[in-house]
């Protein structure tokens, strides 16, 4: 629930942050880049998560970014089955129009590092424990 105006204006702010280290973390001065990197890697992230854990890592989001999280979301299709890193930065490369696994890898490097930054380590280790062993190196 938002409460306030400032509570909207402090998600954006913190939002930002993580733009900022996206794009810090890929080398780019792009923010469209970074948007587009960032809320498709979570995306699929919460694709490959049950409602439960998916619901639970969006509630350490802020809520511009739990907002494009939750973009698309059908609880009757969670979790999808992406059972390695080859077929996740597939999909990946072409959700956020990457030029391939390569760029596509990289991309997610930098994601996951600012996952690492702003949500707690036992939500990260719960949502790693959701995923195939041969996903967890790029995730």
């Amino acid at each position: 629930m938002i409460r306030s105006v400032d509570s909207v204006e402090r998600s954006v702010h913190k939002t930002n942050e993580w733009l900022h280290e996206v794009e810090a973390e890929m080398g780019i001065d792009d923010r469209e880049t970074a948007w587009r990197v960032l809320s498709r890697y979570l995306q699929l992230l919460r694709e490959r998560l049950t409602v439960s854990e998916a619901a639970q890592l969006a509630a350490q989001l802020t809520i511009v970014l739990r907002g494009t999280y939750y973009e698309g979301f059908d609880p009757d299709r969670q979790p999808v089955k992406l059972r390695d890193r080859d077929e996740f930065l597939a999909h990946f490369a072409e959700r956020a129009q990457l030029e391939g696994t390569e760029e596509a890898e990289r991309a997610a490097e930098a994601v996951a590092r600012a996952l690492e930054r702003h949500i707690t380590p036992g939500e990260l280790d719960d949502v790693m424990a959701q995923l195939p062993r041969r996903l967890r190196d790029v995730v």
